[in-house]
């Protein structure tokens, strides 16, 4: 894998921790992921405008991550109800790269080198030693649940839109429509939360919305990544997110310890470095 890919999807990582982080910090977080939604549905309405549409064959895994990131949305809003930042974040990403990689050698007939598996261990290893003091102490069972259930849908969606997007014949026509039947979500959103939505103040409104330009930005750069590398390689680099949700847990939440921060950092750069040098 190149240094630019590689580059792309670290960079995506990390947006995908920023708008994590102001979905947890909100007052009302099923009322902000619904921001969130509505957040990529606007640019991503002038971009269907003025692209052609993605093929035929793409539109059943348009379709079918649209209802998946209905789950996914669902179960990050419960999952932030029940546990912290540093601890939920990890155990939804920590299961990702292995399950992706899983339905890819499935669905795809991805066959990873052994080098790329170790990496993706060490980077699962890191992952969850970037809370383990808050994993150790013990984790809910509900919020261990929904965090579980959330990785869960991010390694279907990550499938289908993996396998999508190279159906598709434009990248950036499946990123805008993918982006826009979040229109769905957030309809759903606001007919139930219709009195809260009228009562935000603006601020709320401008951290959502800026949420969600932020998380179509990381998911349009995967997607693009996507298109060049296996799925199971570019999900384990994505989840090095996790170091930046821990990072940023860590310096403005007040959640956790640094020398644990770093030491998942130096793991993860190790998982990056195997993935990296095999595919």
């Amino acid at each position: 894998m190149t240094f630019p890919l590689i580059a792309i999807i670290l960079s995506a990582a990390l947006l995908h921790a920023l708008w994590n982080a102001i979905v947890k910090t909100a007052a009302d977080r099923t009322t902000t992921l619904g921001l969130v939604a509505f957040g990529q549905v606007i640019p991503s309405a002038v971009m269907i405008a003025v692209l052609p549409l993605p093929s035929a064959e793409s539109a059943p895994y348009i379709l079918a991550s649209t209802v998946v990131h209905f789950g996914y949305y669902y179960m990050l809003g419960r999952a932030y109800q029940h546990g912290d930042l540093s601890v939920v974040y990890p155990i939804a990403r920590g299961i990702v790269p292995v399950l992706v990689a899983v339905w890819a050698m499935a669905f795809a007939g991805e066959v990873l080198p052994l080098q790329a598996w170790a990496g993706i261990a060490v980077i699962a290893c890191g992952i969850q030693l970037s809370s383990w003091k808050a994993l150790r102490s013990g984790v809910g069972r509900a919020a261990f649940g929904f965090a579980a259930g959330t990785g869960f849908c991010i390694s279907i969606y990550s499938v289908l839109d993996g396998l999508g997007v190279r159906l598709s014949g434009n990248t950036l026509s499946y990123w805008a429509w993918g982006a826009f039947l979040h229109i769905f979500i957030a309809g759903f959103v606001a007919v139930r939360k219709r009195r809260t939505l009228a009562a935000l103040p603006g601020k709320t409104w401008a951290l959502g919305i800026a949420g969600g330009l932020v998380s179509m930005i990381a998911y349009g750069l995967v997607l693009y990544a996507k298109n060049f590398a296996p799925l199971g390689a570019v999900s384990a680099l994505r989840e090095t997110s996790v170091v930046f949700a821990a990072l940023i847990g860590f310096l403005f939440l007040g959640e956790g310890y640094w020398m644990r921060r770093l030491g998942s950092a130096v793991l993860m750069a190790a998982g990056v470095g195997l993935i990296g040098t095999a595919v």
